[in-house]
């Protein structure tokens, strides 16, 4: 038996005693058959991956995830500063595959730097691709669930909050109710309980002028506990992620409810 064993080895493969090359295979479609989608997240964001990973659809639908650089302190200068770092950071996207949706992740620095132009860049690298962001895929998740009169719910500090409010009402939103937890710190934001921010939007959406609740921000862990808050106060509740997540998935023709995410998951994209 030694013998034998030692007469398998090849001396070209550094000893190895078997060596098989060329073996056979068979390729299919990848694990993006149904879909391929892109998302450009902040370097700072603790928290939108895993609530993708906990939305997201298990069979076909492929999810690409690059990182670009932004300040950990939340200012309109810092939001500003994003947009030199979007079409680095789509270009980090496999080149190989065919995307149907590329969304960038950041719901102030889309409105600050502007929804047209957060497409545009990303168009210069992805030609031909759709393209969504935070505050884009609320006003569709809002139209489509038929909320008229949104409670706006934000971590942000004030002069964020009233150019984030006042660029919302430019949008077609009515937004007679709104709450802050007034926190410039990206990373303290990322570590608010869920309990917390359910506390919130309930309190907010309790209030009888409003029929709806968005949650702003991609750091704020809404999406596991939106259909808790929906159940408290009888009105469809998203947020930044929330939001992104089913309007990626719907931008690419993927149809699917997914239970146990709220109401949103059950609504088809309006138009």
């Amino acid at each position: 038996m030694t013998l034998h064993m030692e007469s398998a080895i090849d001396e070209q493969s550094g000893g190895t005693l078997i060596n098989l090359e060329h073996l056979p295979f068979a390729t299919d479609s990848g694990i993006g058959a149904r879909a391929a989608i892109g998302l450009l997240v902040l370097e700072t964001d603790q928290t939108i991956e895993d609530e993708f990973r906990a939305i997201w659809p298990r069979d076909g639908v492929a999810l690409y995830a690059a990182r670009l650089h932004n300040d950990v302190m939340i200012t309109p200068e810092t939001l500003m500063a994003m947009k030199a770092e979007i079409p680095p950071a789509a270009k980090l996207l496999p080149f190989m595959t065919d995307f149907k949706v590329v969304a960038f992740a950041c719901t102030s620095g889309a409105l600050v730097i502007g929804e047209d132009k957060v497409a545009e860049l990303i168009h210069s690298v992805k030609p031909g691709v759709k393209v969504t962001d935070p505050v884009t895929a609320a006003r569709a998740a809002i139209s489509s669930m038929g909320v008229k009169r949104v409670a706006l719910l934000t971590p942000y500090l004030k002069e964020i909050n009233e150019r984030l409010r006042n660029s919302l009402i430019e949008r077609g939103l009515n937004i007679p109710v709104m709450g802050s937890f007034n926190e410039a710190d990206d990373d303290i934001v990322a570590r608010m309980t869920p309990e917390s921010i359910r506390d919130a939007i309930v309190k907010l959406g309790s209030l009888p002028d409003c029929d709806g609740v968005f949650v702003s921000c991609t750091s704020l862990r809404v999406a596991k506990i939106a259909e808790e808050a929906e159940a408290l106060i009888g009105k469809p509740v998203t947020s930044s992620n929330h939001a992104l997540a089913w309007h990626m998935l719907r931008l690419a023709g993927i149809e699917d409810e997914i239970p146990g995410f709220g109401r949103l998951f059950r609504t088809p994209l309006k138009g």
